[in-house]
């Protein structure tokens, strides 16, 4: 696969939006040189410096880790221009101010590489406008690159390309922000906020003139709006706090000045709520107030007839709850035809959206895929509109939209385009998606980067591949599946609600493994959907405790510790190919396969004091492990080991017993359960290619398991040094006496138990030790409360 070689990016721009793009580029390990003007004051590179110190502090986090924020160059156009020769992207992100941006390229023309893309990353302005003040020879390399906020976490990033720019340049900014920055690209045309913009905000638009004619309470509407309605839990308001109302003003103020031929700007005027928001000084989340402000633990929301903020809290009516959870058939004719308010609401801004996405699509976006997969990627949906459309029938739906429209209900009279009624079943097949300029179906998208995503996400209706019935089948329960794609590499992937690990399951990897080194290269720990593990599934051991206590899962634990050592030390490669999350038992499981492959967003962690447990699938063990093999290259094992251990000791123990969990892979590896030789990835979806890949490379290059050695351990001494800093945490009032107790059973197996420092142990003993603790602590009644409390809540219990 050729490719566009990004040997260094600038940003242009050091506000809030270049700051955090810079930010992202540097997790995926992307060198950047961030640009802004010379300061007034100070050293020159002081407004950079500033918005480099603010990353640190945001949240949440732009940055892998806060002291990665020193990779990002710092510079300033009186004096570093000449860095930008040495640029293979340049994205300028300064203000929205088209004189201002022409300013900016006649300066930096004269020192961009013959090869290199300019990108301008903007939400509202022509990027058409932007090329015709360009210079003839960057034209043909300049496009709009349009990241969404926040830059690290939200998926989306749509490209804009002019008349001028060439097809290849698109291609090859694909290709780079799709595997080496991690997003899912959507191309647009270039109109007013482009395709997710365009749809998202003037949906909420509509939603704000239904809330009008309801007289719905923000409360009740974000609550109908969110989760229940299969979009992001910020749902409408709270979207709009946290976006910035001064932002989300600026934003409805080039679609109501862009798009004037649109059939529904009327409905785009300004909402007096917002306006009142804003001439208060109340913009939301940056300022702590905005449609919602909280005071304590209370959530109040504002009033627009007083000015004043009430109380909020109010739900959706459960009628209508229950409504929505049928399926999408029944769920669009059971609410069109209820006279519950709640349900007349959810209704409307359905219509809403399914007429606004047909009669704009043509205009704005090539395919309907591009609108689904914008309201996807970009506000957090779990369906477009035109996916659920299709899901509860094309025909009936487009009659019931029309029949609003005729009835003067909707918010616009324009009506639906003939090709809503020339037969069809919907707007997705097998051979692509619609493309009413075209009049034809245009399937995905397929650059050579795509080959890295086996199973790439793709929208209802596309019959695209699922990772539920690729491949070979070589075994298959209701736990798991074990399969393969090429007859080389053995696939497992847990089957279990939030995979998480029962007897069932660790049966099966064993199984997954016998056939791995029975006949194959390697084996891979990996699932489609969904975290790569959640943990134990307590549920699934509630009825051997219930007969026999915490004796009676010992033999379960032990089958766990036993899989983990033979995954650990199998005649083959085992790789954990991770994303999302992993954490106690699933932190357990990768930490001892040979290696992970991890996307960025993955969180891992021991997290089983909030369950009143200690990790008890040889977690700890690996901890005591880790640690004496990073004292060993500088230290050896002979001698005092047990204060040199304590070093290395001590962040594992503060990590498991205050369940630290990583909040990205490259924490995660700060912490230790990713270590050197793990391979991140930016894109969720190339996870798998690159896991099979690394199997098959270690098996070529002769992989041997490592071999087994005992561990020296820290001992007696070093376990009452960690007591008594547990003692001031809880005479202080920090943790509770059962945490206490919890974290002293941690540090009794950490440290090898009542032996002395530097004293060798097998990793059984150590194990040992953990099912020990761990059955001990289920017997405890402090112990049980946790976990009820989690299984019937899904919250820990503080106790």
């Amino acid at each position: 696969m050729s490719r566009f070689n990004v040997r260094k990016v600038a940003v242009l721009g050091a506000g809030v939006m270049g700051a955090q793009i810079a930010a992202h580029l540097v997790n995926c390990k992307v060198p950047v040189v961030l640009f802004d003007l010379p300061a007034k004051e100070g050293p020159k590179n002081g407004i950079v410096t500033k918005a480099v110190e603010n990353l640190k502090k945001l949240k949440p986090a732009p940055l892998g880790v806060a002291e990665d924020a020193a990779l990002i160059q710092q510079a300033n156009y009186e004096e570093h221009l000449e860095a930008l020769r040495g640029c293979d992207l340049i994205i300028e992100a300064i203000a929205e101010r088209l004189d201002w941006k022409e300013d900016l390229y006649k300066k930096i023309a004269p020192f961009v590489n013959d090869n290199a893309i300019l990108a301008t990353n903007t939400s509202g302005l022509s990027i058409t406008a932007m090329a015709n003040v360009l210079p003839e020879q960057l034209r043909s390399r300049f496009l709009g690159i349009h990241f969404f906020n926040p830059p690290r976490y939200m998926a989306l990033l749509e490209l804009i390309p002019t008349e001028y720019t060439k097809p290849e340049v698109v291609d090859q900014l694909e290709a780079f922000s799709t595997s080496a920055v991690g997003k899912s690209v959507i191309r647009a045309y270039d109109t007013p906020n482009f395709i997710a913009n365009r749809v998202g905000v003037a949906g909420m638009l509509l939603t704000f003139r239904e809330v009008e004619r309801s007289g719905l309470g923000y409360d009740v509407v974000d609550d109908l709006t969110g989760k229940k309605l299969g979009r992001a839990s910020s749902a409408t308001f709270r979207t709009a706090d946290v976006v910035g109302l001064d932002t989300m003003a600026h934003v409805i103020k080039t679609l109501q000045n862009g798009a004037k031929d649109d059939p529904f700007n009327g409905a785009f005027e300004t909402p007096a709520a917002l306006t009142t928001l804003i001439e208060k000084g109340f913009l939301g989340q940056k300022t702590k107030q905005g449609f919602f402000k909280k005071e304590g633990k209370t959530i109040l929301q504002f009033n627009a007839a007083t000015g004043e903020y009430g109380a909020a809290g109010g739900k959706a009516d459960d009628e209508v709850s229950k409504i929505l959870k049928k399926p999408a058939a029944e769920r669009l004719k059971a609410l069109r035809e209820s006279s519950h308010p709640h349900a007349q609401f959810v209704w409307a801004i359905l219509r809403n959206a399914f007429h606004y996405a047909a009669v704009t699509l043509e205009s704005i976006a090539e395919t309907a895929r591009d609108i689904d997969f914008a309201m996807r990627w970009g506000f957090g949906a779990k369906q477009g509109p035109f996916e659920l459309w299709q899901e509860a029938g094309w025909k009936q739906v487009a009659e019931w939209v029309k029949a609003d429209i005729d009835a003067g209900k909707a918010l616009s009279k324009a009506p639906l385009p003939a090709w809503v009624f020339d037969g069809r079943d919907g707007v997705h097949t097998a051979e692509g998606s619609w493309a009413p300029k075209l009049g034809k179906y245009v399937p995905v998208r397929n650059l050579p980067v795509y080959e890295r995503q086996y199973f790439r996400e793709n929208v209802l209706g596309s019959n695209a591949p699922s990772a539920a019935t690729a491949g070979k089948t070589l075994f298959e329960d209701a736990a798991i599946r074990l399969w393969t794609l090429d007859d080389e590499v053995v696939i497992a992937s847990i089957k279990s609600k939030m995979h998480t690990i029962s007897a069932e399951v660790t049966s099966g990897l064993t199984k997954g493994l016998e056939l791995a080194e029975a006949g194959y290269k390697g084996l891979v720990i990996w699932s489609q959907d969904g975290p790569f593990s959640a943990g134990a599934d307590l549920q699934s051991m509630m009825p051997a405790f219930m007969q026999g206590g915490g004796k009676a899962i010992a033999p379960f634990e032990k089958q766990l510790q036993d899989f983990m050592l033979s995954l650990r030390y199998a005649n083959v490669p085992t790789v954990a190919a991770m994303h999302g999350l992993a954490l106690g038992g699933g932190c357990e499981l990768a930490v001892h396969a040979a290696k992970r492959v991890a996307a960025m967003e993955t969180y891992v962690g021991l997290v089983e004091v909030g369950v009143g447990l200690i990790p008890g699938g040889g977690g700890l063990a690996y901890l005591a492990r880790r640690a004496a093999e990073l004292l060993e290259p500088s230290k050896g094992v002979s001698g005092q080991v047990g204060g040199e251990l304590m070093g290395f000791l001590k962040e594992g123990f503060q990590a498991a017993a205050m369940a630290k969990v990583g909040t990205s892979a490259i924490e995660s590896r700060k912490f230790g359960y990713l270590i050197d030789g793990d391979v991140i990835v930016p894109h969720k979806d190339e996870v798998l290619h690159v896991a099979i890949a690394q199997a098959k490379a270690m098996f070529e290059s002769g992989y041997r398991a490592p071999a087994k050695k005992l561990i020296p351990v820290a001992g007696r001494s070093v376990k009452a040094t960690l007591q008594s800093s547990l003692i001031n945490m809880r005479d202080g009032g920090f943790i509770s006496q059962h945490d206490y107790y919890i974290s002293s059973c941690i540090a009794d197996v950490l440290t090898g138990g009542d032996v002395d420092a530097g004293t060798l142990v097998s990793e059984e003993y150590l194990h040992a030790l953990e099912r020990k603790h761990f059955c001990t602590l289920l017997d405890n009644p402090k112990t049980q409360e946790r976990i009820m409390g989690m299984l019937s809540t899904g919250k820990p219990v503080r106790n």
